[in-house]
């Protein structure tokens, strides 16, 4: 299977290091030459590409996008009205109701797949179960330790001294739809969360950045008809970047195995 890699940060290097047998990596794609994606690509010895008519011009089956809510905005619509499934990862982009229904139109259109894996976290398939039953609650709370949520601007608006904390700080509480824009590299999760379940307007967030973590901790509540789940993953950081999780990284892989397998366990 031909893929391209949209991006050249963290999960790009993962999956070049360790993509799947019978995985070919076409190109990587990037906004100038001036990018990450560039200097990968001639480490690894791929093409670089810039734009999605060259992006397509090299024939991918699937699009793995892991660059940012812009590249989703710019690109998803595009790609699947091509026939190219995408596999998105900056899911908080689709907190955007207009993009994600031009995606899931798109999608239906050409066949081609759009694909949102859960990333750093876990339980979608029990939460998508449970919603044909009817939920009444479902919340996040996303708490990293403080360093993960430097150099973030509506962070740095609350003129908190992230390094200073003596104990946990809630950054943001509410929808997830008005957090999730306000941390486009930390709290994706939220965003697939919603999606998977109840929506962005009814899926509440918590954002805290707490010294005492080693570890980025979330934990989903879901409460409804057929019962109440609650799920803690503490997941390691990616090691060079503090923002997204070691196993949010690793989901991008899982997501390239399903995409080649006949097999499925699980909903």
């Amino acid at each position: 299977m031909r893929v391209a890699l949209l991006g050249g940060g963290t999960i790009a290097r993962l999956i070049l290091e360790k993509r799947p047998p019978g995985v070919e990596i076409a190109a990587i794609a990037g906004r100038g030459p001036g990018s990450r994606g560039a200097g990968l690509a001639r480490e690894f010895g791929i093409p670089y590409v810039v734009g999605r008519e060259a992006l397509l011009a090299v024939r991918p089956a699937a699009v793995i996008e892991a660059a940012s809510h812009d590249a989703v905005r710019e690109h998803l619509v595009g790609l699947l009205d091509a026939g190219v499934s995408v596999v998105v990862l900056s899911a908080g982009a689709l907190a955007d109701d207009a993009l994600r229904r031009a995606a899931e139109a798109a999608a239906a259109r050409s066949g081609a797949l759009f694909y949102v894996p859960s990333g750093g976290i876990g339980g979608l398939d029990a939460l998508k179960t449970a919603c044909l039953a009817g939920v009444d609650e479902v919340s996040i709370q996303v708490a990293k330790p403080p360093a993960a949520w430097k150099g973030i601007p509506y962070v740095e608006r609350l003129g908190i001294d992230l390094d200073r904390l003596q104990g946990p700080k809630t950054l943001f509480e509410g929808p997830a739809r008005e957090g999730v824009p306000h941390f486009p590299q930390n709290v994706n999760i939220a965003a697939v969360l919603s999606v998977a379940g109840i929506g962005m307007d009814r899926t509440r967030l918590k954002v805290v950045a707490d010294p005492g973590l080693t570890l980025n901790t979330h934990t989903i509540r879901v409460a409804g008809a057929s019962g109440r789940m609650t799920l803690v993953l503490e997941n390691v950081p990616a090691p060079q970047n503090p923002k997204t999780s070691w196993l949010a990284c690793y989901s991008a892989l899982a997501a390239l195995s399903a995409l080649q397998s006949k097999v499925r366990y699980g909903t």
